[in-house]
């Protein structure tokens, strides 16, 4: 360190240190050349950083901008990034009374070719939704790690079991087959907690891989392997909260960094102060400001400095580990005006990338709000492309559960999809019937195989990009009321020595295995059916408890007829005469022939999907 201060101290014209300060951080610690976000601001930690002054040579890099915090430990740095500028390393030298008292390496890289054209996901796609530490074990060497607070126990439902990237880059073929081309993995960062640190979202290092998954290496290897197999990784970002071992909260960069200043005050919950007019502004930023639990500190994006941070972040993962979409956690409970910019310099500089927000509300309102396209009576400007499709979501669990009656059943679903004049792009909404945050669709039903696949029938069929759950094609269970350790059980035959192997189908019971193939080929079938990608949808009011709608475009469609009676029952076919008159069908998943007469014959509690030509 004394020579490398000593020979910069030369080339720059200054004399040795006289007192030398150790940086502990400078992030980002690399850029790219040719980004649209050329002026980057680097947050620089090191002890007493703040009295000295950034200096470096570097061809097509110029420093722009220095500025300081209520914090003496920190210094923000912006550097400007000309098109011309030469990717490489160089260091960065910090200067205090005329002598250099730090310096920093930081590298400048050459974009991949075509980065800023990537596509993301979209209804062509059909995304798996993972938890990583439950879904395979690949390198049992990494399960513990000496200096994380929380060691592996899989005996317990809330503790870390082991699942890693190995073991997802192991069964990227699996996904890939079973029809799947998206990858939703919940968060990879470190989550270095004393416990709950499995799931991801008490994130300690927004860039750092948590070991016991990998590393920052790994995760990039999965994205190019997973994308050599016609998947695309989806990440999952938290602007939200962080965890409270994060280690800004040993020393926090400014004192407005963390809302409530720094101390616990709990978030009420209550999603529709952000839009309703007559709102208490109390409850608006309790709702905004408010800590989800004690583990996980409410982060401030008014504050420039970490708005300006988190954008960075964003777009360092997906230039690093190349992504094709971004699902955003707990997506409302953050500053508004921020979320608006954050999402915009993300599509500046990747127009035709994909993200999803989650907005956990019944009310379509309260999620169109959010939608890029959206006039707001407040004002407030959205630019997410899409939505996690929770007012689906919901009724369609309460559709498979409830009786039919005239508005009871499948009425739920029907007039739940008929308020999709309220978004700007219904068709860009991610539908789903469970996820790592409720009970799995098959315990909630009660275990009732039948009503399962009418539910993942509609899943695959309905407008939008689907969204699936792993384990439930081999009907991972778990209990009925919301239990998160259980809800995200181990997938069979992740862990060595485990009795059942859902990747390879030994030990699976005939239901299992029935369940499986079902969803292979329902999402198979969907992958290579363009009508379900970009069909209008036209659906019928449910009679007599049978739900059909169809897709349809240039004079072809698919028919989905859902029956949910005990019963078989004969479906008359006159209503659905501007679809079926004079033409043929097959079945979608057998491509047998189907006679098309004056009624149909649905089997009892059944998905008949039917190719019309």
């Amino acid at each position: 360190m004394r020579t490398i201060l000593c020979t910069l101290a030369l080339l720059l014209g200054f004399s040795a240190p006289v007192r030398a300060i150790d940086i502990e951080r400078v992030e980002p610690a690399n850029w790219w050349v040719g980004m649209q976000h050329n002026r980057v601001e680097l947050l620089v930690h090191g002890n007493g950083i703040a009295t000295s002054t950034p200096r470096l040579s570097h061809h097509g890099v110029a420093i722009v901008d220095v500025q300081k915090t209520d914090n003496p430990n920190y210094l923000f740095v912006t550097v400007e990034i000309a098109a011309d500028a030469t990717p490489g390393n160089f260091d960065i030298a910090f200067v205090d009374a005329g002598k250099i008292v730090a310096t920093h390496p930081w590298r400048l890289d050459a974009r991949e070719p075509g980065s800023a054209q990537r596509r993301g996901f979209d209804a062509h796609d059909a995304i798996y939704l993972i938890t990583p530490d439950r879904f395979a074990n690949g390198d049992p060497s990494n399960d513990s790690v000496p200096g994380m607070r929380e060691a592996a126990n899989r005996a317990s439902p809330n503790g870390r079991h082991g699942g890693d990237i190995a073991g997802i880059r192991k069964h990227l073929d699996y996904i890939a087959g079973m029809g799947f081309t998206q990858l939703w993995p919940t968060p990879f960062l470190e989550n270095d907690q004393p416990e709950y640190s499995y799931h991801g979202y008490a994130i300690t290092d927004l860039y750092k891989t948590d070991p016991r998954m990998g590393s920052n290496e790994d995760v990039r290897a999965l994205s190019r392997e997973a994308k050599s197999k016609g998947v695309g990784i989806v990440m999952d970002i938290v602007l939200n909260h962080i965890g409270s071992q994060h280690w800004w909260m040993r020393d926090l960069p400014a004192k407005d960094w963390i809302n409530h200043g720094g101390r616990f005050a709990p978030t009420n919950h209550r999603r529709t102060t952000v839009q309703d007019p007559h709102a208490a502004p109390a409850d608006r930023e309790a709702f905004t400001d408010g800590w989800f639990v004690d583990a996980m500190p409410d982060l401030n994006q008014r504050n420039p400095h970490l708005a300006r941070y988190l954008i960075q972040n964003t777009l360092w993962w997906i230039e690093y580990a190349g992504l094709s979409g971004i699902r955003e956690d707990t997506f409302g409970y953050a500053d508004a005006d921020f979320l608006s910019a954050w999402a915009k310099a993300v599509l500046t500089e990747y127009p035709n990338f994909a993200m999803v927000g989650e907005e956990w509300s019944i009310n379509p309102m309260v999620v169109a709000h959010w939608q890029r396209g959206k006039q707001n009576a407040s004002g407030h400007v959205p630019h997410m492309p899409s939505m996690m499709d929770f007012p689906i979501h919901i009724a369609l669990r309460t559709a498979l559960v409830q009786p039919e009656g005239w508005d009871t059943g499948w009425v739920n679903l029907y007039e739940m999809l008929a308020n999709d004049f309220v978004y700007p792009d219904p068709d860009a909404l991610v539908v789903f019937a469970e996820n790592h945050d409720t009970a799995r669709l098959f315990a909630h039903l009660d275990g009732d195989l039948a009503a399962w696949k009418l539910g993942m029938a509609y899943l695959a069929t309905v407008r939008g990009t689907p969204q699936f759950y792993y384990g439930s094609e081999v009907l991972l269970r778990g209990p009925k009321e919301r239990n998160d350790g259980q809800l995200r059980a181990d997938m069979p035959g992740g862990w060595a020595g485990d009795t059942a192997n859902a990747f390879t189908g030994n030990g699976l019971s005939a239901a299992q295995r029935d369940a499986q193939a079902y969803t292979r080929a329902l999402f198979d079938w969907r992958k290579r059916t363009p009508l379900l990608h970009t069909g209008k949808l036209t659906h019928f009011a449910p009679q007599d408890g049978v739900y059909v709608y169809f897709r349809h475009e240039g004079g072809r469609s698919v028919m989905v007829a859902l029956n949910k009676n005990a019963k078989p029952t004969s479906l008359a076919l006159d209503r659905f005469d501007a679809f079926l008159r004079g033409r043929t069908a097959r079945d979608a998943l057998s491509a047998k022939p189907v006679g098309m007469g004056r009624a149909l014959e649905l089997p009892a509690m059944s998905a008949t999907l039917l190719e019309i030509e």
